[in-house]
């Protein structure tokens, strides 16, 4: 049984996601990969404990109050390589941004590798459960360019320049046409 809440954002709405009591999800409305880990019955419980924590961290985080991770209760489901990704994600501190290549290098230098492709890291940067608390919006191309966040480039612009990240230098990819 997967327990969710909606939480009121200045991004619109969010919804949370826990089961076994722990955190398993946290997507922006309309994100890519919205509770895409999940097929288990949903229930509605406002009152939930690690949902009334989530909420709680994320009050203080749009108060610009640099809440921890380590405050919550989390369970990463996804695959190995995805849970690496996640990992470094979880390291990058609060107001600054690390690129995909960055992330690539330190996963080589992890598993002992010669390289890793920034490629594949950004699919599992996309695919992260547990948006804004795993800090996959910190994330850039290495030509720094505000590009790929499944909960949109307007939401990344958002998030960042809530934590002070000074974007002039950083580059917005232009809307796709159909």
């Amino acid at each position: 049984m997967i327990i969710v809440s909606h939480y009121s954002s200045l991004l619109g709405d969010i919804l949370i996601a826990v089961q076994n009591d722990k955190l398993v999800g946290l997507w922006l409305e309309n994100q890519k990969h919205y509770l895409s880990n999940f097929k288990e019955n949903v229930k509605e419980d406002n009152q939930n404990e690690i949902i009334l924590q989530v909420k709680s961290w994320l009050d203080r985080y749009f108060n610009r109050e640099n809440p921890s991770i380590k405050q919550l209760d989390i369970e990463l489901i996804g695959t190995e390589f995805q849970k690496m990704v996640w990992k470094i994600l979880q390291t990058i501190p609060y107001g600054t941004v690390i690129t995909y290549k960055d992330i690539a290098l330190e996963i080589a230098k992890q598993k002992g590798i010669k390289s890793m492709s920034s490629q594949a890291v950004g699919s599992a940067v996309g695919r992260n459960p547990i948006s804004i608390i795993i800090p996959c919006h910190r994330v850039l191309g290495s030509n720094k360019s505000l590009t790929g966040y499944a909960g949109g480039i307007d939401k990344k612009i958002k998030l960042l320049e809530l934590e002070n990240v000074e974007l002039s230098t950083f580059t917005i990819p232009k809307e796709k046409s159909n």
